[in-house]
């Protein structure tokens, strides 16, 4: 039986349904991912890409689970083929963190992966939403919508998938506070790595549940929030980084925006190019965001209250956000 959150994640409520494509299909975040959308009853086709050789058996074994979702695969050079006619592409495509492994130690191999499967995107599927799953996000994303400027493309329906800091905050505080995770609200801004992740515990919804904590208690819950990916990886001992709890949230971040597209009125939180939003001086920053029934940002609600604390973490974001902002915009320059 499906958990609250979860039953929300696979949603049977809206009209118009979508087809979605997984990049990645076969490795530990795609397959769960593959799997969630194609109980998602508001998904209409699931398009599995993988250079794995593997792919069409992933696509089989989806293909015998008795929901609507028509299920297709497609390997080596078929990219563009996968996300043709596609209104959502998921890209968890990539290497996976190992221990002692940093996010910015991925960067050159995920770095030129994301680069190619961002101009097939930009070439056979302009239109749609496209969510950066691989890392590392805080310069992916940067590469992603510079291989779309160099296509001509706009860049106003690419999102950095930061949905898992949202749902480890949630889980996290609900736990501290005795509460059903299912009626927490923990807003996570700023990045997808350290300390460019801010959960803002002072606009935890109900409010409240965590006031108990000290002030050192609540600087441990944010170091665990930030930290929590590696807290994975160490406790896999090798075996594997954040895959089930990335698919989770990505099938979230999907449903999302498929319900807004649908017309429902719906704010979430991810990682986009930004302009103009009060505290923060770099051009890519995770913020609470309505979403239009187009897929793109009908309105970038900022940071919103932040305490003294929080202001601060904002600022140190910043600071690491820049490097990592121009490494990959850098890359995408001498991308060919």
């Amino acid at each position: 039986m499906f958990s609250a959150r979860l039953a929300r994640t696979l949603s049977t409520t809206a009209p118009v349904q979508k087809k979605v494509a997984v990049l990645g299909a076969a490795g530990g975040i795609g397959q769960p991912l593959a799997l969630l959308l194609k109980c998602n009853q508001n998904v209409t086709g699931v398009s599995c890409y993988d250079v794995n050789p593997v792919t069409p058996g992933v696509g089989a074994d989806l293909s015998h689970i008795d929901t609507k979702a028509a299920v297709t695969s497609f390997v080596g050079d078929d990219v563009e083929a996968a996300v043709a006619g596609c209104d959502i592409v998921l890209i968890p495509a990539g290497v996976p963190r190992k221990p002692g492994m940093t996010r910015d130690d991925l960067f050159n191999t995920n770095a030129t992966i994301v680069a190619n499967l961002a101009k097939a995107c930009a070439n056979a599927a302009p239109n749609a939403v496209v969510g950066i799953i691989a890392n590392p996000v805080n310069s992916t994303v940067p590469i992603t919508c510079e291989i779309f400027k160099k296509a001509g493309v706009a860049t106003d329906k690419v999102y950095g998938v930061t949905t898992l800091d949202v749902v480890r905050a949630n889980e996290f505080v609900a736990t501290l506070g005795g509460q059903d995770p299912i009626d927490v609200h923990v807003p996570v801004i700023g990045g997808h790595a350290g300390i460019t992740i801010i959960p803002c515990l002072s606009q935890v919804a109900p409010k409240g549940i965590i006031d108990h904590l000290s002030e050192d208690e609540i600087s441990t819950l944010t170091e665990r929030i930030q930290n929590a990916g590696t807290e994975v990886v160490q406790a896999k001992a090798g075996g594997g980084s954040a895959t089930l709890s990335m698919a989770y949230a990505a099938a979230r971040f999907a449903d999302s925006v498929i319900r807004a597209m649908n017309g429902e009125d719906l704010v979430e939180f991810a990682y986009i190019p930004v302009e103009g939003v009060d505290g923060v001086d770099v051009d890519y920053f995770s913020c609470a965001l309505s979403l239009a029934a187009d897929g793109s940002v009908k309105k970038n609600l900022g940071l919103g209250a932040l305490n003294e604390r929080e202001t601060a973490l904002v600022g140190a974001a910043c600071k690491q956000l820049s490097g990592e902002i121009a490494k990959g915009i850098e890359f995408a320059a001498n991308f060919e």
